[in-house]
């Protein structure tokens, strides 16, 4: 950073709220700041401001000291918050309030990023290099550029639930990994990152009500017991005639009631009907099976008979001389012998 050889012509000054820091704060962190700067003043109380002086060589220093102000009014240590007068250090305030509308949504995401015993936040800062304070509805940061780059797109994210820290803290370690391989200097990384895919859970539909046509004119008033009594004449009817018909419906509802009992009752001994048409269907298939069965029987037996007679015909009595004498005796031959 250039200075200049000969101090300003003119002085600044920067003023800023500071409610939420104690005095005592304000007037311990007055020893740190350096010449060119003039005390900071706290003559208004809950204000802080900052001007250069005469002496003053770096014109940036003002804007340096607008950064002071911001982060001790967001409750940042003043130790810490001095070093933001380094060239090397630079800050970045995190609005986060107006990203959740839902209150107990917000502070739940807030917890995400704090983490268990600020575990998550101390390992933010180790991998980002930064210094992060979650106070309120902001999240302040200090670092290299590249950090609160960082820094800022894990805060967005998890506030706005598109991905939770801790798979940026894996990310991170992972490119800390790759970032010590030379030959993978000039290379994508992205197929040695993991690809962490968000899960939608089903959420239960809200029943919206059917909004009905606008009257300026009040619903009617339904009629009351008594104009219900005077409409049916019942008012008028003395105490035992009431009596009278309020036993006579109660006997009329007891004896609908008995009668729906009786036939739940017998509905239990109703023998169930049976199918007509699939049984007559089964018996006309039975008889057509019967009759096919038995004609292809009596060809059976029709073609058995005749193989029967053809092996019992005898050879012999085809060829010629081969016949037998018969042994009956012609009357002639008897004749001669006798």
């Amino acid at each position: 950073m250039t200075s200049q050889s000969h101090g300003m012509i003119l002085a600044s000054t920067i003023g800023r709220l500071t409610s939420s820091i104690l005095p005592g704060m304000r007037v311990g962190c007055l020893k740190s700041v350096p010449f060119q700067l003039s005390s900071l003043s706290t003559e208004v109380e809950g204000s802080m401001t900052v001007s250069t002086t005469m002496k003053t060589r770096d014109p940036y220093i003002i804007v340096k000291a607008r950064d002071l102000i911001k982060l001790l009014s967001r409750s940042v240590p003043a130790p810490q918050a001095v070093k933001i007068l380094n060239d090397e250090m630079q800050c970045d305030i995190i609005k986060i309030g107006s990203m959740v509308r839902n209150k107990d949504r917000f502070v739940k995401r807030r917890q995400y990023l704090v983490g268990p015993n600020s575990s998550t936040l101390k390992a933010l800062e180790i991998l980002t290099g930064c210094y992060i304070l979650v106070q309120g509805n902001t999240v302040a940061a200090m670092g290299s550029f590249k950090g609160l780059k960082q820094v800022r797109r894990i805060v967005e994210d998890c506030i706005q639930n598109k991905m939770h820290p801790l798979h940026h803290i894996k990310i991170l370690m992972l490119k800390r990994e790759l970032a010590k391989n030379p030959a993978l200097a000039s290379e994508n990384w992205d197929r040695f990152l993991p690809q962490f895919k968000k899960k939608n859970v089903k959420q239960k539909k809200v029943k919206t009500k059917e909004k009905k046509p606008y009257t300026p004119f009040p619903p009617p008033q339904p009629p009351s017991k008594i104009d219900q009594q005077l409409e049916s004449g019942e008012y008028f009817l003395s105490d035992k005639k009431k009596f009278a018909k309020q036993w006579e419906e109660k006997q009329v509802k007891q004896a609908e009631k008995v009668a729906e009992n009786k036939k739940k009752r017998e509905a239990a001994f109703v023998p169930p009907e049976e199918s007509k048409t699939h049984n007559q269907d089964v018996s006309n298939v039975d008889k057509d099976d019967v009759t096919a069965m038995a004609s292809t029987l009596k060809k059976k037996a029709k073609e058995f008979r005749k193989q029967k007679s053809i092996d019992k015909i005898d050879a012999q009595e085809f060829i010629a001389g081969s016949s037998k004498p018969s042994k009956k005796k012609s009357k002639s031959s008897r004749k001669a012998t006798s």
